[in-house]
């Protein structure tokens, strides 16, 4: 890669105000890191999985997959490279090592935490099963590798409401994120259905300070602006938005609609990636950047291919990684299975009703 071809891609981002902007220069000065970096790849049998919400330069320089929680647990499974790197935060290399026992993953991020992941522990959720034994623990993928080995089934913001609408239990226990929890409570009565869904108190510190009145300055600062949360958002915040998802749903929403501006209620990573993919679209407002997320550098995935330190790599207990395996192979087996069959069962069951009536 050349840095005008770096360049052509990164050049129209613009994010907190021109804040986060690439200039020729800028770029070109990035280029002897990124060359050293894809070079490496090779020569280590190394693959780069990059979460949409780390900068710019990774994502188009260097990864060689991007996207959601969702989307990145299933790259990883189909990777050959001995070794992962994994720019994101420690729980989403967690969830590789889950699933790739046999490869090296690595973390680059100088802080890998996530407050939302760190909010729980495996104890506490060993705690909270006891409290309540006829529940259905339910957690979504933030979280740690020893939260979900305690789980019954893992669950992402773009599948979330399927799963915990499939489950045969009305007892669901959600861990870790009241919010998301909040607005699943909220879509589960949508959807007439009767669950009784008890919360956790973690929170993601991105998503929690968006707030309904900031909808109303953008609307008005915008007129037609279409609005796009996620749903670690608080449920009035997910009631004033135009669209509620996942951040890859959130960029097919953006892809597919006649709109053309948007505000994105998110990590600053994914509309620096809409206004890499979607120049024509204009971006409005401001975003909020994860600390977390953003710790990972072009420098950091150097060093981890060439000189990774022992807390760079993620180590799992076997006994953990097989019950957390479990937990995400339900997850897995929810989508691919169960889920399709509710809807195709609920659809026979309308049809039939239809018929009935007529």
């Amino acid at each position: 890669m050349t840095g005008a071809e770096l360049y052509d891609k990164l050049k129209d981002v613009r994010i907190s105000g021109g804040a986060c902007a690439y200039t020729p220069e800028k770029v070109e000065s990035m280029m002897p890191l990124v060359n050293a970096i894809n070079a490496l790849k090779k020569e280590r049998n190394a693959v780069i999985l990059a979460h949409s919400y780390v900068s710019p330069e990774i994502v188009y320089g260097v990864s060689d997959f991007t996207g959601d929680s969702y989307a990145l647990a299933k790259d990883a499974t189909t990777t050959t490279a001995d070794t992962i790197v994994f720019a994101a935060v420690r729980f989403m290399g967690e969830t590789a090592k889950i699933l790739n026992p046999e490869k090296r993953v690595l973390i680059p991020g100088r802080e890998s935490g996530c407050t939302l992941a760190d909010a729980i522990t495996g104890p506490d959720v060993i705690r909270l099963k006891k409290e309540f034994p006829g529940h259905t623990f339910v957690c979504y993928i933030n979280t740690t590798a020893d939260v979900k080995a305690e789980c019954d089934v893992c669950v992402t913001s773009s599948n979330v409401y399927d799963i915990v609408e499939t489950i045969p239990n009305d007892k669901i226990y959600f861990v870790p994120d009241k919010l998301m929890g909040q607005n699943i409570q909220e879509e589960m009565a949508r959807r007439g259905v009767q669950k009784d869904i008890r919360l956790y108190e973690g929170t993601c510190y991105v998503h929690e300070e968006y707030d309904p009145e900031m909808i109303r300055f953008l609307r008005l600062k915008f007129p037609g602006v279409k609005v796009l949360s996620h749903p670690e958002c608080s449920p009035g915040v997910a009631k004033a938005s135009d669209y509620v998802g996942s951040t890859s749903q959130m960029i097919d929403y953006v892809a597919k609609s006649k709109d053309s501006q948007f505000a994105m209620l998110t990590e600053c990573g994914l509309s620096s990636r809409l206004q890499v993919e979607f120049p024509e679209k204009k971006i409005v407002g401001s975003c909020t950047m994860c600390k977390y997320m953003k710790s990972n550098s072009l420098e950091g995935i150097l060093r981890v291919l060439m000189k990774p330190r022992p807390e760079d790599e993620v180590i799992l207990d076997e006994g953990t990684r097989l019950r957390a395996q479990r937990c995400i192979d339900a997850m897995f087996d929810y989508v691919e299975n169960k889920i399709p069959a509710a809807k195709a069962a609920k659809a026979r069951a309308l049809e039939t009703a239809e018929a009935v009536s007529r």
